[in-house]
């Protein structure tokens, strides 16, 4: 398989099975458009430069704090997403340079 330096088969790999728990899958989908998918919490720090509060994706998730938080970590290792603290919250945004990177690795090398 042919693929990018930063998208090699193993990072691949990681990326598909992050994306392919339902759940992460459509968080992913809502960090698409916080201001849409998040608009009934009462944002911490603007949404489009930090994030969502991890707080406000376990409340819209309706899962366990633990569940979310190893969520968000498996999504953040496959790169796909970014973390920022601010104050004592962890703050979640899309990597929207990495997953076009991806779209173009899965364009080429698949």
């Amino acid at each position: 398989m042919t693929a990018t330096a930063d998208w090699d088969a193993a990072r691949l790999v990681e990326a598909f099975k992050a994306l392919g728990n339902p759940a992460r899958l459509q968080i992913m989908q809502w960090l698409k458009d916080p201001e849409e998918h998040f608009r009934e919490y009462e944002p911490i720090a603007d949404r489009r430069s930090v994030g969502v509060c991890v707080t406000h994706i376990q409340a819209k998730a309706g899962l366990a704090q633990s569940t979310v938080s190893s969520y968000m970590s498996t999504l953040e290792r496959a790169g796909l997403v970014r973390p920022t603290r601010v104050g004592k919250w962890t703050h979640y945004r899309r990597d929207e340079e990495r997953l076009a990177q991806l779209a173009r690795t899965i364009g080429t090398a698949l």
